[in-house]
């Protein structure tokens, strides 16, 4: 009995260094579960026996049970790694052959599957072309062809426009021409209604309308220009110029002679283009045709007129060798004043100035002019304005600018306030706004109320074609035949350019102008540039237009006693009746466990602990053979009996 006793704990024994021999060999093993053994004792009795001192008959190993428990976590560079932190396995497909895993160590082979080292491929839950996770499971597969492009049919703007900006409407006046005789030496100011100090202006007495215009342009909210325009009588004609025998034509712009070539000119037409010709290019010339002679039954004659822009004093003279015309009178300059709405009025401080004569008497003649024409060219006709990039049926780029434009309240001014809305794409104006702008209205508590009617705040872009660097088309879908059939948002798949514009979120506070949100759906053709995977397992494909899309999700499978999983080797398992059928899910969700990316679990073997076991066993194994020798050894005392 003693030699089955400790033949039995030799048997056990080496199992024990199997077991941990197995388990320091795969140390390093990626996803690796080590085992322990667990013993149980033998004892010999019959039925109904019923000894009071029964003797053990050895041991025997009753299981070789695997511990489960979470392995250290390490990184790697390879992107599609990864780890389970918590419960669960990777299911794989071995051929048909459903296996469980927790090695993650996956790759991508030849046909775009995603596979093990063995191959095997990962199952998951697949996508469909616009990346939306589906709940059929099946093996995860990268596509790795270019992402089609997609135009643009909604685009979502959150704005708030400043409340404090002020309506861009400007009244202004126009005074003049004024011509300089009658304005020198008077003595003025301009007088405004913001608070502005009056500010004095003096002409002097002697000097010539560029110097009278610099000194009323001086004053805050006023412009003021200087030119000088003579128009000759009938007598310099073609006539006249043809017949001279040596045509000779002088100008001073002021002292100074103008440089003129009289040596080509045969006509009126001749002579103004030598003028124009001349290195100084304030001065310009061209012929007319007025009723000069005020008879309307005799053709209109023609006559030079010549244009100085600096409102300097033009003398001219002309004539030829044998016949010498009288020189002109010299031709003396005017001043234009535009004022804006500031300026109130005119003060004269100069009683000796004649009240008929005075800037004061031209301010008060001249009409208010309102003008607030909407130009995107120049930033002085809107508030605010924003960009963005929109996308055609092709795939091309397209920007997209957003005018505001504060108006005056509707009504009385109380509770509501107004804004128009213009839309450009490569600088032509769509959406109809390039006749009449949007209208969006504000309540008083700087919320949306609507757009053109709308409380929702959509505009619906119907007159949009797609156009190249040169202005033609460029092949893209165009806008649709009726545009009155155009619902948002835009059935898919769209079939034409149209595209919502959603200012539903849009503010209007007493705060900077600023974008808060700016989306659209749109992009163009991209090229698989990487890939991601989140905590839940979802594969997300990183493309070179700054897309990602969604292509799978990786599925995780629990047991409800893992302990049941028969090893297969490959660190893989398979299901048993013991283990019981599998809960299959996403990761991060119920009892599962979550995924890291680029990322192993490492094998949840202690090596030193093994280490020791290994002792043990060998301590263990020596024993037990020791206990065979001693009994060998009392056999043969009994057998060398005589």
């Amino acid at each position: 009995m003693a030699f089955n006793t400790g033949l039995s704990g030799l048997r056990a024994a080496s199992v024990d260094l199997d077991v941990t021999g197995n388990n320091i060999a795969n140390a390093s093993t990626v996803g690796f579960k080590g085992s322990r053994v667990q013993f149980g004792d033998l004892y010999a009795s019959g039925f109904l026996s019923g000894g009071t001192n029964p003797i053990g008959d050895g041991v025997r190993v009753q299981d070789v049970q695997q511990k489960f428990g979470q392995g250290n976590i390490s990184f790697t560079d390879n992107g599609l790694d990864m780890a389970i932190s918590g419960d669960g396995f990777f299911m794989l497909n071995n051929n048909g052959e459903v296996r469980y895993s927790r090695a993650g160590q996956f790759s991508i082979d030849k046909e775009g599957y995603i596979v093990n080292n063995q191959n095997m491929k990962v199952q998951g839950y697949t996508a469909d072309e616009d990346g939306n996770l589906s709940g059929i499971r099946g093996d995860l597969q990268i596509a790795t062809d270019n992402l089609a492009p997609r135009r643009t049919t909604n685009l979502q703007t959150d704005v708030n426009l400043d409340s404090r900006e002020s309506v861009l409407e400007k009244r202004v006046r126009d005074i003049g021409p004024i011509d300089l005789a009658g304005i020198e030496g008077e003595k003025f100011s301009f007088q405004y209604a913001d608070g502005t100090p009056d500010y004095p202006v003096e002409i002097p007495v002697g000097g010539d309308a560029q110097g009278a215009a610099l000194k009323i342009d001086g004053a805050p909210g006023v412009s003021a220009t200087a030119s000088t325009t003579a128009l000759l009588d009938g007598s310099l004609n073609d006539a006249f110029i043809q017949g001279a025998s040596d045509f000779k034509f002088t100008i001073k712009i002021g002292s100074t002679p103008l440089n003129i070539d009289t040596s080509q000119v045969n006509s009126l037409s001749d002579l103004a283009q030598a003028i124009t010709d001349s290195p100084d290019n304030s001065v310009s010339a061209s012929p007319i045709f007025d009723d000069y002679d005020g008879d309307p039954n005799t053709p209109d004659t023609a006559r030079l007129r010549i244009i100085q822009n600096d409102g300097k004093t033009l003398n001219i003279e002309y004539g030829d060798t044998t016949a010498t015309a009288d020189p002109q009178s010299p031709f003396e300059g005017v001043v234009n004043i535009t004022t804006d709405r500031t300026v109130i009025g005119v003060d004269t401080t100069d009683d000796t100035v004649s009240p008929s004569k005075s800037v004061k008497a031209e301010f008060e003649g001249s009409p208010i002019r309102i003008t607030n024409a909407f130009n995107p060219i120049d930033q002085r006709t809107y508030n605010h304005a924003t960009s963005t990039t929109i996308y055609d049926s092709l795939g091309n780029s397209h920007e997209l600018t957003q005018f505001y434009v504060k108006d005056p309240s509707p009504g009385n001014g109380v509770g509501q306030s107004q804004w128009s809305i213009y839309m450009q794409i490569d600088g032509e104006l769509v959406a109809g706004t390039d006749t009449q702008p949007y209208t969006a209205l504000f309540d008083q508590d700087g919320q949306l109320e609507s757009v053109n009617g709308d409380p929702n705040g959509e505009i619906i872009v119907t007159d949009w074609i797609p156009k190249d660097a040169t202005g033609a088309p460029n092949g893209a879908d165009g806008p649709p035949s009726d545009p009155s059939s155009v619902v948002s948002p835009i059935p898919e798949p769209p079939t034409t350019s149209a595209f919502v514009v959603d200012l539903g979120n849009t503010t209007q506070y007493g705060a900077a102008f600023g974008v808060n949100d700016q989306q659209q759906n749109g992009y163009t053709t991209g090229r698989l540039s990487g890939l991601d995977v989140s905590d839940q397992g979802v594969i997300f494909a990183r493309y070179t237009n700054g897309q990602s899309q969604s292509l799978g999700q990786v599925a995780l499978a629990a047991f409800n006693n893992t302990d049941g999983l028969s090893p297969v080797g490959d660190t893989t398992w398979v299901e048993t009746f013991e283990s019981g059928q599998p809960i299959i899910g996403a990761a991060d969700t119920g009892t599962l466990g979550s995924i890291k990316a680029s990322s192993v679990e490492e094998s949840n073997v202690d090596l030193s602990a093994e280490l020791v076991n290994l002792i043990i066993a060998q301590r263990n194994y020596q024993a037990n053979a020791k206990t065979i020798e001693t009994s060998d050894a009392v056999t043969q005392t009994i057998i060398n009996l005589r």
